[in-house]
């Protein structure tokens, strides 16, 4: 195992990554070791990666179109507005504020799914409160994370009915049938699971006032009192229409653009300001449309390695014929995959086809089986450099440059999550 391409790949990309190497040259580098242990010739691995690039194209332009919607928003000043509001609302109590970002972060995967695309509108405006009553953004980061992640993992709307939907799918063609009724009734325990973790973060780990630069803001928090004009009310119509575009037609990209649109038309926005929403929108979500078009080259580079199959023989030569041992190594096998990969959804189809056959084979349950599968695929979402769920907070948080990426958001969402996801998929599998 320890000369696995794939374990030995993923290893690489965390260490350069925790090195504060940037997260793309890590996957890149990642990658090349990939293909070279499995044999493949350098050239090669390069037009692998850039081929598998296209499986999150569609993502990429969905992110830098909804970041140029959230920058011609924060335009307007309907993002200060509405921090002002909350800012009453909370009346300096961080812990509120924490559990109120957590529960915005939760309708962003099911009741409103717009996913990430609300961050930059809501809490970079927020910085300055969060600095003057000294939140820890560690904590912001894992309410984020928790509401990006644990959503889809135990609810089927939004998100987490594709995410189920795949579940279902892939378990089915590799042998085991089985409904979205019957995923739900299991996969809560991962929900739990990430709600444990969270509560540990907030209320334990993060509890503790922590210091940052004010000077670094140019936000003031103390200004008088910002009234709702008209041109909130057409951003905030806009933002709206987007919504409804995405989940009529299902377009994140196309929703985007009619709420430019609708800001342009009632000239909100100037049309010669649109270059400028662009490049903000860019700045904003462009780096981590670029990590998520080459984290999915990565993971196609990985696949075609042939490192996956013989990982997972591996641990079934090392564990034998043990379930409880068969489970904790089908779950740090998915941990090293996504941790890789970014993706959780990406992830279920590489793992299925291996793990439905030996979970069945070492006399696992149904509903084990689906549990084993599901958290296998989401461990390391929270906690890989690569992933959305740890990149969107940090484009939120890092605004003034004092949240790092590593430091602040990937390992605390690593240590909080993944643990407990670990101990409750292994408990579950054990007692299902």
């Amino acid at each position: 195992m320890l000369t696995n391409p794939v374990f030995l790949s993923v290893v690489v990309v965390l260490v350069l990554s925790l090195a504060k190497l940037n997260v793309l040259i890590s996957l890149i580098i990642g990658a090349l070791v990939a293909g070279f242990l499995a044999g493949i010739p350098l050239g090669q691995v390069m037009e692998v990666l850039v081929s598998g690039m296209g499986g999150n194209a569609e993502t990429a332009l969905n992110y830098i179109l909804l970041g140029a919607l959230a920058a011609t928003i924060s335009q307007t000043g309907l993002d200060k507005v509405l921090a002002q509001k909350l800012a009453k609302v909370i009346k300096n109590n961080g812990k509120v504020l924490v559990l109120l970002i957590g529960l915005v972060s939760i309708f962003s995967q099911n009741l409103i799914p717009v996913h990430i695309a609300f961050i930059p509108i809501l809490i970079p405006p927020l910085i300055p409160l969060m600095n003057k009553i000294k939140i820890d953004r560690r904590a912001v980061a894992s309410a984020l994370t928790f509401g990006l992640k644990a959503p889809y993992l135990s609810i089927p709307a939004g998100y987490g009915l594709i995410f189920h939907g795949i579940l279902r799918d892939e378990m089915s063609a590799s042998g085991l049938p089985v409904d979205l009724n019957n995923i739900w009734q299991v996969m809560w325990i991962p929900g739990l699971a990430m709600l444990v973790g969270f509560l540990v973060a907030v209320f334990i780990s993060y509890r503790k006032d922590r210091d940052y630069d004010m000077d670094q803001v140019d936000l003031d928090q103390d200004e008088a009192d910002l009234s709702f004009t008209s041109s909130h009310l057409m951003a905030l119509i806009a933002a709206v229409s987007a919504l409804a575009i995405q989940l009529t037609i299902g377009s994140l990209a196309l929703g985007a653009i009619v709420g430019i649109g609708l800001m342009l038309l009632t000239k909100v926005v100037t049309w010669s300001s649109i270059d400028k929403m662009l490049d903000r929108g860019i700045g904003m979500m462009g780096y981590i449309a670029f990590v998520m078009l080459v984290a999915a080259g990565y993971g196609e580079v990985i696949r075609q390695s042939g490192g996956i199959e013989d990982l997972v023989a591996s641990i079934v030569d090392l564990v034998g014929n043990t379930p409880f041992l068969a489970a904790v190594g089908m779950i740090l096998v998915g941990l090293f995959i996504t941790l890789g990969i970014g993706t959780s959804f990406g992830t279920i189809p590489i793992i299925a086809a291996i793990y439905v056959p030996l979970a069945l084979e070492l006399g696992f349950s149904g509903p084990a089986t689906i549990l084993l599968v599901g958290t296998a695929a989401a461990l390391g979402d929270a906690g890989s450099p690569a992933s959305d769920s740890t990149l969107g907070p940090t484009a939120g948080l890092n605004v003034d440059g004092q949240h790092d990426h590593i430091q602040d958001t990937v390992i605390p969402t690593f240590l909080h999550y993944n643990t407990a996801l670990i101990l409750f998929g292994l408990v579950g599998a054990s007692i299902l």
